[in-house]
Formats: structure tokens, C-alpha cells, sequence
């Protein structure tokens, strides 16, 4: 499976020892040892060492955690599904764009529910209004149509957890996937295949979008984990379909996010994970110009790690945006940022969990 399948770990073979790694950030959560030794951070862009500020970013961030934090939450001016009244629901196909992007083991088994179930809230509100979900959704990144990446065995925990039985579409577009809208009551859910089967999703095509969209009068985004791309099922749709409105979830992610950048209580730290440097460009530079520390997690610390002169075998890098993370190093320091990555990684023979790991300190 793709990197779905273990969302804070990611892969690392060290020249020197011929063994992967994975590191221990994620997007939503740092690890920080204990016994935290400020000498042990790695300060990118901080020009003095300050063991007291370092102690107080360890104590900010477990406070996020404990409810101590401050937040602040703020109305988006962006329409949500909240704002359709039943009148507007009713016997209406409505698109749902979703993240169901879920771990799957070996035999096709779910191993972590966790974004089916933070969907859910949209699509029983839609369907108790009486509207004709018609659900769609990525998993891994498939290259052209992949069975093992079918949305075919999210059918029976979706089911569970809405009440309802799904019906599944075998295609994403197409007069079978017409066919089946056509025959939906009111208060249904169909779920198309995974969208990525077809490459003009992820390039945006307006004639694919088209398509994706001629099955539904309106359109709801709930898929926050990817709705930074312009892919078709995301932005390409909204093109076709009004109301576009958000989702629970993606809606919730807003308020929030708005919340903490517009009033943040200092120091401000940010926690940004994610395998590529090129898809968090926007995110960090706009970061940079806000907080007080910068977290960086995910596959894209390797390509920081290489940017620096550091080795990192066969792990994920992007070589042709080594320059650009030096920039932003380089920035980060200039506006007194601290930008810093993990201090420790697990290398193992092989990436699985069987492997044969321990941990080793970049310090």
C-alpha cells in the first residue's frame, strides 16, 4: 500500500548501514523525549542557541495536548454544508468529496478507520435530509486501475457506521455509474471507485470533471486531507456544480486553523508533515511569516536532511527541490524562525513490521 497505510512512518536506508528509517513525526503529533536536551535540537535558521526557549517550545507543544492551549475559532466567510436547508437537500444528487484514504493490510482488511469515521457526520446529515449521496474518494496512488486500491472493501464499515447498506459503482464515470445514480431513493449512498483509477483526475482535466460532476446538481468538499489539490474531484467540479459548499469536517479544519493563525498565543509553533517539500511550499512560506517555531515531520524531512549534507540512502527525496529547502532555511533564519526537524529516526532491515529496527540520534 501507499504511504496511507502507515501515515507517521516513513521509509530511510541509510548508506552506512544499508537499513530504512522512519521518522517519528506526523502531522498532528510531535514525540518529545522526557529528558528533552535542548543540545540535541537540531536548530535550522535559529542563530543562537537558547536552551530555555527550547525547554519552553517542548512545554508549548505537550500543552496543545492537555486542553491548556488557547485557540480562538472563527466563522468562514466560505459556505458549509450546514448552511443548505432541507429544501435544498431534498431529492438532490449531491457529490461528496471525501477522504477515505484508509490503511489496509495484506488482505484487504481496514487497520484504521479513523477518516471513514470523520466522514461520516456529512453524509448522515445529507442523507437524513433526504438528499443522494453520491460518495468518492482517493486510496493510495494508484497508476492506472489497480484492484488492490478499489474502494470496494470500505463497503461494509461505511455501511455499519451510517445504517444504510452503500451500494458500490464499479467505475467512477460512465453510463453504468449514470445508471446506478438514476436508480438511487432518496436518502441513499453510492459509492464511486476511486478516482485516482483515472490520470485525468489528479491533472485536473475540465472534460473529466465534467463528467464527475454531470452526476450530481450540487457539490460538498469533506476531503481536507487533499483538498489543497487541484485535482479534479476537488477543484475541477466546482466548476460545474453550484452550491459548492464545505463539509463537517473540512469546515471544522478551517475554524480552527483561522482560529490559531489570526490570534495565536506566543510562542506560536506549527507542526507540518507530509512526504513532499513541493506540495508544502504555500503552506511553510506562509507559516514563516507567522510563528515562532516551525515543526517539520514526514517523508519531507529527508529532503532537508540531503539539503544539509546529511545521507539518506534510498529514502524519499526530492532532488530537484534541494535548493528550495536550503531557501527556506535561509528565510526561516532571516525572520528569527525556529526551524526544526526530528532529532531521532528508526532505521530497520526492511519496512515492515517485522523489521528488525533501533533508534538513531541525529545529534
Amino acid at each position: 500500500m501507499a504511504s496511507a497505510t502507515t501515515p507517521t512512518t516513513f521509509s530511510l536506508l541509510q548508506t552506512t548501514t544499508a537499513s530504512t528509517s522512519r521518522t517519528r513525526s506526523s502531522l498532528s503529533h510531535v514525540s518529545l523525549p522526557s529528558s528533552l536536551k535542548p543540545t540535541t535540537l537540531r536548530r535550522l535558521g535559529f542563530s543562537a542557541a537558547d536552551p530555555l526557549f527550547a525547554l519552553q517550545v517542548a512545554s508549548k507543544i505537550r500543552s496543545f495536548g492537555s486542553g491548556k492551549a488557547v485557540r480562538g475559532v472563527v466563522s468562514m466567510a466560505k459556505r458549509s454544508v450546514g448552511d443548505l436547508s432541507a429544501a435544498d437537500l431534498k431529492g438532490k444528487r449531491v457529490f461528496v468529496r471525501a477522504d477515505l484514504n484508509v490503511p489496509l493490510d495484506d488482505s484487504q482488511n481496514i487497520t484504521d478507520d479513523t477518516r471513514i469515521r470523520a466522514a461520516i457526520p456529512t453524509i448522515k446529515h445529507l442523507i437524513e435530509k433526504g438528499a443522494k449521496v453520491i460518495l468518492s474518494s482517493h486510496l493510495g496512488r494508484p497508476k492506472g486501475v489497480t484492484p488492490k486500491f478499489s474502494l470496494a472493501p470500505l463497503v461494509p464499515r461505511l455501511s455499519e457506521l451510517l445504517g444504510i447498506q452503500v451500494v458500490k459503482a464499479e467505475d467512477s464515470i460512465g453510463p453504468e455509474v449514470e445508471k446506478l445514480v438514476a436508480s438511487l431513493p432518496d436518502g441513499s449512498v453510492l459509492l464511486l471507485e476511486n478516482v485516482r483509477f483515472y490520470k485525468e483526475e489528479e491533472k485536473n482535466d475540465p472534460e473529466h470533471a465534467k463528467k464527475l460532476a454531470s452526476l450530481a446538481d450540487l457539490y460538498v468538499n469533506d476531503a481536507f486531507g487533499t483538498a489543497h489539490r487541484a485535482h479534479a474531484s476537488t477543484e475541477g467540479v466546482t466548476k460545474f456544480l453550484r452550491p459548492s459548499v464545505a463539509g463537517f469536517l473540512l469546515q471544522k479544519e478551517l475554524d480552527y486553523l483561522v482560529g490559531a493563525v489570526s490570534s495565536p498565543k506566543r510562542p506560536f509553533a506549527a507542526i507540518v508533515g507530509g512526504s513532499k517539500v513541493s506540495s508544502k511550499i504555500g503552506v511553510i512560506e506562509s507559516l514563516l511569516e507567522k510563528v515562532d517555531i516551525l515543526l517539520l515531520g514526514g517523508g519531507m524531512i529527508f529532503t532537508f536532511y540531503k539539503a544539509q549534507g546529511l545521507s539518506v540512502g534510498s529514502s524519499l527525496v526530492e532532488e530537484d527541490k534541494l535548493e528550495l529547502a536550503t531557501s527556506l532555511i535561509a528565510k526561516a533564519k532571516a525572520k528569527g524562525v525556529s526551524l526544526l526537524l526530528p532529532t531521532d529516526v528508526v532505521i530497520a532491515d526492511k519496512f515492515a513490521p517485522d523489521a528488525n529496527s533501533k533508534v538513531y540520534f541525529l545529534g
